[in-house]
Protein backbone atom coordinates (compact mmCIF):
# COMPACT_ATOMS: atom_id res chain seq x y z
CA UNK A 1 0.00 0.00 0.00
CA UNK A 2 1.47 4.16 -0.63
CA UNK A 3 1.38 6.16 1.40
CA UNK A 4 1.22 10.08 0.92
CA UNK A 5 1.57 12.82 3.27
CA UNK A 6 -0.76 13.80 5.98
CA UNK A 7 -2.66 16.43 5.50
CA UNK A 8 -2.86 18.56 9.12
CA UNK A 9 -3.71 21.72 9.84
CA UNK A 10 -1.58 23.19 13.54
CA UNK A 11 -3.94 25.32 15.54
CA UNK A 12 -2.20 27.30 17.66
CA UNK A 13 -3.25 27.06 21.57
CA UNK A 14 -5.85 29.57 21.70
CA UNK A 15 -7.00 28.32 18.63
CA UNK A 16 -7.15 24.58 20.21
CA UNK A 17 -8.97 25.99 23.17
CA UNK A 18 -11.49 27.95 20.88
CA UNK A 19 -12.28 25.37 18.54
CA UNK A 20 -12.78 22.96 21.52
CA UNK A 21 -15.31 25.71 23.08
CA UNK A 22 -17.26 26.02 20.15
CA UNK A 23 -17.82 22.38 19.15
CA UNK A 24 -18.35 21.95 23.40
CA UNK A 25 -21.02 24.52 23.08
CA UNK A 26 -23.03 23.14 20.56
CA UNK A 27 -22.50 19.51 21.76
CA UNK A 28 -23.18 20.77 25.26
CA UNK A 29 -27.21 21.09 23.46
CA UNK A 30 -27.48 17.93 22.10
CA UNK A 31 -30.58 15.89 23.74
CA UNK A 32 -32.18 12.79 22.38
CA UNK A 33 -35.69 13.82 21.20
CA UNK A 34 -38.57 11.68 21.43
CA UNK A 35 -41.01 14.31 19.65
CA UNK A 36 -40.59 15.05 16.22
CA UNK A 37 -42.10 17.69 13.60
CA UNK A 38 -43.13 15.95 10.49
CA UNK A 39 -41.30 19.24 8.80
CA UNK A 40 -39.42 17.79 6.21
CA UNK A 41 -35.58 17.87 5.93
CA UNK A 42 -33.47 17.84 3.13
CA UNK A 43 -32.02 14.48 1.65
CA UNK A 44 -28.87 16.02 0.91
CA UNK A 45 -28.36 17.40 4.60
CA UNK A 46 -28.98 13.60 5.74
CA UNK A 47 -26.44 12.32 2.82
CA UNK A 48 -24.04 15.31 4.30
CA UNK A 49 -24.40 13.98 7.70
CA UNK A 50 -23.69 10.13 6.38
CA UNK A 51 -20.61 11.26 4.46
CA UNK A 52 -19.00 12.78 7.49
CA UNK A 53 -19.81 8.74 9.36
CA UNK A 54 -18.40 7.64 6.58
CA UNK A 55 -15.34 9.05 7.59
CA UNK A 56 -14.64 7.36 11.17
CA UNK A 57 -11.81 5.57 11.34
CA UNK A 58 -12.19 1.85 11.05
CA UNK A 59 -10.21 -1.32 11.88
CA UNK A 60 -8.11 -2.16 8.94
CA UNK A 61 -9.68 0.52 6.97
CA UNK A 62 -12.48 -1.75 6.12
CA UNK A 63 -15.60 0.39 6.76
CA UNK A 64 -17.73 -2.02 8.13
CA UNK A 65 -21.13 0.23 7.77
CA UNK A 66 -23.73 0.88 5.59
CA UNK A 67 -26.29 3.94 6.22
CA UNK A 68 -30.01 2.97 4.72
CA UNK A 69 -32.27 6.42 4.98
CA UNK A 70 -35.34 5.13 4.94
CA UNK A 71 -37.98 8.48 3.83
CA UNK A 72 -40.75 6.48 2.24
CA UNK A 73 -43.94 6.76 5.08
CA UNK A 74 -45.44 3.71 3.86
CA UNK A 75 -41.68 2.03 5.24
CA UNK A 76 -41.33 3.99 7.91
CA UNK A 77 -45.25 2.45 9.03
CA UNK A 78 -43.69 -0.86 8.62
CA UNK A 79 -40.20 -0.01 10.77
CA UNK A 80 -42.56 1.23 13.70
CA UNK A 81 -45.38 -1.26 13.63
CA UNK A 82 -42.59 -4.60 14.11
CA UNK A 83 -40.37 -2.13 16.39
CA UNK A 84 -43.64 -1.73 18.70
CA UNK A 85 -43.87 -5.46 18.68
CA UNK A 86 -40.56 -6.03 19.52
CA UNK A 87 -40.69 -3.27 22.26
CA UNK A 88 -44.27 -4.67 23.81
CA UNK A 89 -42.47 -7.72 24.06
CA UNK A 90 -39.56 -6.39 25.84
CA UNK A 91 -41.68 -4.47 28.45
CA UNK A 92 -44.35 -6.71 29.53
CA UNK A 93 -42.03 -10.01 29.09
CA UNK A 94 -38.75 -9.68 28.13
CA UNK A 95 -36.95 -7.12 30.50
CA UNK A 96 -36.14 -7.82 33.96
CA UNK A 97 -37.84 -5.72 36.85
CA UNK A 98 -34.17 -3.50 37.45
CA UNK A 99 -34.12 -2.10 33.71
CA UNK A 100 -37.73 -1.19 34.13
CA UNK A 101 -37.07 0.32 36.82
CA UNK A 102 -34.39 2.21 35.63
CA UNK A 103 -36.40 3.26 32.48
CA UNK A 104 -39.24 4.36 34.74
CA UNK A 105 -38.51 8.29 35.43
CA UNK A 106 -38.03 8.72 32.21
CA UNK A 107 -41.55 7.64 30.87
CA UNK A 108 -40.61 5.30 27.41
CA UNK A 109 -42.96 2.21 27.17
CA UNK A 110 -43.55 0.08 23.88
CA UNK A 111 -44.94 2.77 21.47
CA UNK A 112 -43.04 4.95 19.14
CA UNK A 113 -45.35 7.14 17.15
CA UNK A 114 -41.94 9.09 16.70
CA UNK A 115 -40.90 6.54 13.82
CA UNK A 116 -43.20 7.77 11.98
CA UNK A 117 -44.16 11.15 12.88
CA UNK A 118 -39.83 11.81 11.80
CA UNK A 119 -39.10 12.88 8.22
CA UNK A 120 -36.31 10.34 7.86
CA UNK A 121 -34.76 7.05 10.06
CA UNK A 122 -31.44 6.05 9.30
CA UNK A 123 -30.62 2.55 9.84
CA UNK A 124 -26.92 1.76 10.49
CA UNK A 125 -26.15 -1.55 10.01
CA UNK A 126 -22.80 -3.35 10.72
CA UNK A 127 -21.09 -5.68 8.32
CA UNK A 128 -19.81 -8.54 9.91
CA UNK A 129 -17.80 -9.56 6.89
CA UNK A 130 -16.84 -8.70 3.63
CA UNK A 131 -18.19 -10.33 0.34
CA UNK A 132 -15.54 -11.14 -2.64
CA UNK A 133 -16.36 -13.82 -5.29
CA UNK A 134 -18.86 -15.40 -2.94
CA UNK A 135 -15.95 -16.16 -0.48
CA UNK A 136 -16.15 -14.40 2.96
CA UNK A 137 -13.43 -11.78 4.11
CA UNK A 138 -13.08 -11.40 8.24
CA UNK A 139 -13.77 -7.93 9.40
CA UNK A 140 -12.35 -6.74 12.20
CA UNK A 141 -13.23 -4.54 15.10
CA UNK A 142 -16.31 -4.11 13.62
CA UNK A 143 -18.36 -3.12 16.73
CA UNK A 144 -15.65 -0.42 17.28
CA UNK A 145 -15.50 0.97 14.05
CA UNK A 146 -19.29 0.77 14.21
CA UNK A 147 -19.61 2.74 17.35
CA UNK A 148 -17.44 5.41 16.47
CA UNK A 149 -18.80 6.53 13.13
CA UNK A 150 -22.31 6.64 15.14
CA UNK A 151 -20.64 8.89 16.83
CA UNK A 152 -19.90 10.74 13.87
CA UNK A 153 -23.22 10.83 12.65
CA UNK A 154 -24.86 11.95 15.85
CA UNK A 155 -22.31 14.86 16.22
CA UNK A 156 -23.09 15.37 12.08
CA UNK A 157 -26.91 15.55 12.36
CA UNK A 158 -26.68 17.66 15.87
CA UNK A 159 -24.07 20.28 14.08
CA UNK A 160 -26.31 20.85 11.08
CA UNK A 161 -29.45 21.76 13.08
CA UNK A 162 -31.32 18.22 13.60
CA UNK A 163 -32.54 16.47 16.13
CA UNK A 164 -31.73 12.72 16.85
CA UNK A 165 -32.45 9.56 18.79
CA UNK A 166 -30.53 6.26 19.27
CA UNK A 167 -32.63 3.98 19.39
CA UNK A 168 -32.07 0.41 19.66
CA UNK A 169 -35.24 -1.90 19.95
CA UNK A 170 -33.90 -5.29 20.80
CA UNK A 171 -33.87 -7.79 18.74
CA UNK A 172 -33.38 -5.77 15.85
CA UNK A 173 -34.01 -8.43 13.02
CA UNK A 174 -36.53 -7.43 11.72
CA UNK A 175 -34.92 -4.08 10.21
CA UNK A 176 -32.95 -6.24 8.11
CA UNK A 177 -35.96 -8.35 6.31
CA UNK A 178 -37.66 -4.87 5.85
CA UNK A 179 -34.80 -3.36 4.36
CA UNK A 180 -34.05 -6.09 1.98
CA UNK A 181 -30.57 -6.11 3.38
CA UNK A 182 -28.28 -9.12 2.84
CA UNK A 183 -27.14 -11.72 5.17
CA UNK A 184 -23.62 -10.37 6.87
CA UNK A 185 -25.23 -6.78 7.43
CA UNK A 186 -26.86 -6.73 11.06
CA UNK A 187 -28.78 -3.94 12.28
CA UNK A 188 -26.90 -1.29 15.06
CA UNK A 189 -29.24 1.20 15.31
CA UNK A 190 -32.05 3.05 14.46
CA UNK A 191 -32.13 6.97 14.60
CA UNK A 192 -34.97 9.10 13.79
CA UNK A 193 -33.93 12.06 12.28
CA UNK A 194 -35.77 15.68 12.47
CA UNK A 195 -36.61 18.81 14.18
CA UNK A 196 -38.23 18.76 17.70
CA UNK A 197 -42.22 19.05 17.70
CA UNK A 198 -42.99 22.57 18.60
CA UNK A 199 -44.09 20.95 22.11
CA UNK A 200 -40.87 18.60 22.34
CA UNK A 201 -39.74 17.81 26.17
CA UNK A 202 -36.33 16.19 27.64
CA UNK A 203 -35.76 14.52 30.80
CA UNK A 204 -33.98 16.66 33.37
CA UNK A 205 -30.68 15.33 33.72
CA UNK A 206 -27.30 16.03 34.89
CA UNK A 207 -24.43 14.89 33.28
CA UNK A 208 -21.47 13.21 35.28
CA UNK A 209 -18.77 15.81 36.09
CA UNK A 210 -15.45 15.85 34.43
CA UNK A 211 -14.10 15.27 37.60
CA UNK A 212 -15.92 11.85 37.76
CA UNK A 213 -15.51 10.84 33.95
CA UNK A 214 -11.30 11.45 33.19
CA UNK A 215 -8.41 10.04 35.47
CA UNK A 216 -4.92 12.00 34.84
CA UNK A 217 -2.02 10.12 35.38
Amino acid sequence: MSHQPLEFERLSPAEQQAALEAFGGRMRTRRSVRAFSPEPVPAELIAGAVGIAGRAPSGANQQPWRFCAVGDSELKRQIREAAEAEERENYEHRFPPEWLQALEPFGTGWQKPYLEAAPWLIVVFRIDYGLEDTAKVKHYYVTESVGIALGFLIAALHVAGLATLVHTPSPMGFLGKLLKRPANERAFALLPVGYPAADATVPSIVKKPLDEILVRY
